[in-house]
């Protein structure tokens, strides 16, 4: 059974969790990356993985058997537990909980080799809209704070099944670093009456140094601290704290810029291993969270190791402008 712990100096959070050391590494292990009876993530292979939670099927195709576009499952090796009791745990300095919560797994497609930013607009937006359903299943839950949707792309980033796939973690607790950002917002929102997002895109607009893509709904740009070479966020033009929100439209406007900006990307940096995180408001209702808070998706290509001393400070080296960087991605021509 996992556990959270949480840091009595940092108060930051840690899930210790025995079963992840379980996962087998399906990552190219056939060589060819075919996708055969080994991957359990390929069609005719369900019976490989735990029950869908949520699926998108042909007519006519059964639960649990071939014939869906995209399927949600837990994760065979999760983390967190639903269904567990809400335990507290330690004693003293040392506070924990037992490892309550939900990790899924969202198998984009049934192509093995096909990733996420090659499918079509329709499929894409299929998948943010399996995104904002799980969102608004598990809000239900009055157990859970936060929740984390991600994607690990490419071995060192992280992932062991190449079959290309998303994850989802929900936490009983608020993660330290979510609160940070939400308490500079709030901060910054009782000074100028305004989300510090919203000023963000205003000025990024009107300067035109760091955008690297926009449509009629969303923005792409390499933040200007970005902490990670060519690193990039997503954010919706209109104020929204919560991607679940999100209308149908969209959706589809974020599947569209989504798309261009990792068909760019992977043009210019020769499909590099990377992580997204969808980043959203906590669980809990709250309107000044809704007014001060922005959601988001960032993207952190891994062309770099975190080495000592952003490990020991928490301070970054970038050795990319990110000028330059969105420059470069703006004048990457893609099809």
């Amino acid at each position: 059974m996992s556990e959270l712990r949480k840091d009595p100096i940092s108060n930051r959070w840690v899930i210790v969790s025995k079963e992840r050391a379980q996962r087998p590494d399906y990552y190219s292990s056939k060589g060819d990356g075919s996708g055969d009876e080994l991957c359990p993530f390929c069609p005719g292979n369900e019976k490989m993985t735990p029950p869908e939670i949520l699926a998108y099927r042909e007519d006519g195709t059964s639960a649990n058997k071939p014939g869906w576009t995209l399927r949600v499952i837990p994760n065979k090796y999760p983390a967190l537990r639903d269904g567990a009791d809400f335990v507290p745990l330690g004693s003293g300095l040392f506070h924990g909980l037992s490892g309550i919560g939900s990790h899924e797994v969202i198998i984009e497609h049934p192509y093995h080799m096909t990733e996420l930013e090659h499918l079509p607009e329709n499929h894409i937006t299929d998948c943010f809209r399996a995104f904002k359903k799980r969102l608004v299943d598990l809000k239900s839950d009055p157990q859970l704070q936060h929740i984390t949707i991600f994607k690990n792309h490419g071995k060192s980033a992280g992932t062991t099944q190449e079959h290309t796939h998303c994850q989802l973690v929900a936490l009983p607790v608020i993660p330290k670093e979510v609160s940070e950002q939400i308490s500079r917002c709030r901060h910054y929102y009782s000074t100028n009456n305004i989300c510090i997002y919203c000023d963000i895109i205003s000025q990024e607009r009107s300067q035109n140094l760091r955008i690297v893509a926009q449509n009629e709904s969303f923005i792409a740009l390499c933040p200007y601290a970005s902490r990670f070479s060519f690193e990039i966020t997503i954010l919706p033009l209109n104020h929204s704290a919560r991607y679940e929100n999100c209308s149908d439209q969209e959706l589809s406007s974020f599947a569209e810029l989504f798309k261009e900006t990792l068909t760019r990307l992977r043009k210019v940096l020769d499909n590099p291993p990377y992580n997204f995180v969808l980043h959203t408001a906590p669980v809990q209702k709250d309107d000044e969270t809704d007014s001060i808070f922005h959601w988001h998706l960032s993207i952190f290509p891994k062309l770099t190791t975190l080495a000592g001393f952003e490990k020991g400070t928490g301070v970054y080296i970038n050795p990319t402008l990110p000028e330059e960087a969105a420059e470069t991605l703006r004048n990457a021509h893609i099809e």
